[in-house]
Order: C-alpha cells, then structure tokens, then sequence
C-alpha cells in the first residue's frame, strides 16, 4: 500500500470498537509504513482519533525499536523537530506521543526523556502555547506512572501549573505529581483534592470524564485512574 492507501485503512483502524485488535492490523501494514500515517492523525479533528493515533504511534514505534533502534530514534527526533520553531508548525501530539513511546520503551526512555521534561522548563525548550502544554503534561503524567525515576525532575518546574486557570493543566499536574508518589509533593496535592472541576481524559483507549480531585489520588486503578 501506498502512503494514501495506509492512511485510509488506519483511519478506520484508529476508531474501531476493537482498539487491541486494530492495534494488531496497524503494525501487520508495516512498522514503518505506518508511522507517517499516524502522525498525520496527531493532528486530527477527531479527538478519538487523535488520541489513538498516539496510543497507536506509541506501539509502532515500540516494536520499531526492537527491530531497528535507529529507526526509531528517527522517529522520535522527527517528532522532536516538530516542536521546533524552525519547522514551520506546532508540534500537535507531539509530546503526548514521545510520553507514550518513552512509557513503553526503556531504552528509548533513557535516551529521550530529560527531553521531555525540558519543554517543562522555562530555562530549557519550554513549550509557550497552552494547548501544547497541556499534551506534555499528558505525556509526562504518562511517563510518571510507568517510569517514575525517570519524570521525576518534572517536579522542579510543575507547580505554576498546579496554580493554573486552566484545569487541565491542574488536573494533569496532579496526575503527574500523584505518579511520582513524592512526599514534598503532598502539600500541593492537598490543595486540589477539593478541586471538582471536571476535565476529558484519555485512558484506556477512551475518552473519560474524570474530576481534578480524582488524578491527585496515588493508588489509582492504571486501567482507570477516574
């Protein structure tokens, strides 16, 4: 298949009832054949599908690893440059897509994730637009809760977001600091464990209604932390 002819298929794929199963068929079109058509979704207008299409890029780019680690690594840096303010874009599902490849790769993890918390750092590629900001502190919190020693520098640069007007940004702060089980971090976890504002969160291949209050809680279920 060509590139237009994967993308078709893995459209389908990406809101399938059976999310595993297309999972499956996506990396049988071909590690590689895939990974363009994914990050086309990144930017989709359907936020499922967009969703999926980090979930999916996180797995092809897992197996990738595994086979031909360099080739990964391209993908990770092309994702990388699409942060950058020379390539001309924004970087849609970028972070959120390099928090899912490092959750499910150590090696690519080890390599890439002071990175990741980089754009958390106003001194280092601090990422200025909200809406970013917000896919990186999904990405981080996913990071957190699969690998926490490495997301735990997140913790020096994470409290302005815990203060913010969004609550997205409050809820995945805490979703973050809640990950990282760090005993500093109790007295900010306290002050949004009141907090009922209601956010969308993406787990468990869905899209979930979930409260402030409920990502600040650390013994959550990793299928369904709302």
């Amino acid at each position: 298949m060509g590139f237009r002819q994967n993308k078709q298929e893995i459209s389908g794929l990406l809101l399938a009832e059976d999310f595993e199963r297309s999972l499956e068929k996506i990396c049988a079109l071909g590690l590689k054949k895939a990974v363009s058509p994914l990050i086309a979704f990144l930017n989709s207008r359907k936020e499922l599908q967009r969703w999926r299409a980090v979930t999916g890029l996180g797995v092809v780019v897992a197996r990738l690893a595994d086979q031909d680690l360099e080739a990964a690594r391209v993908v990770v840096r092309r994702l990388m440059w699409s942060l950058n303010d020379e390539s001309g874009g924004i970087g849609w599902g970028a972070p959120e897509a390099m928090g899912e490849i490092c959750a499910r790769r150590q090696r690519l993890a080890r390599e890439y994730s002071k990175i990741l918390v980089s754009y958390l750092n106003p001194a280092g590629n601090y990422l200025e637009h909200p809406v970013l900001q917000r896919g990186l502190l999904w990405g981080l919190a996913r990071l957190a809760h699969a690998r926490p020693e490495l997301a735990r520098e997140a913790v020096l640069y994470i409290q302005p977001f815990l203060y913010s007007k969004d609550p997205i940004h409050r809820g995945l702060a805490a979703w973050i600091l809640a990950g990282l089980q760090d005993l500093w971090a109790e007295p900010c976890l306290n002050l949004l464990r009141q907090d009922n504002s209601r956010i969308t969160l993406y787990w468990g291949y869905i899209l979930k209604d979930c409260s402030v209050a409920r990502l600040t809680e650390k013994k959550q279920n990793p299928e369904d932390p709302c």
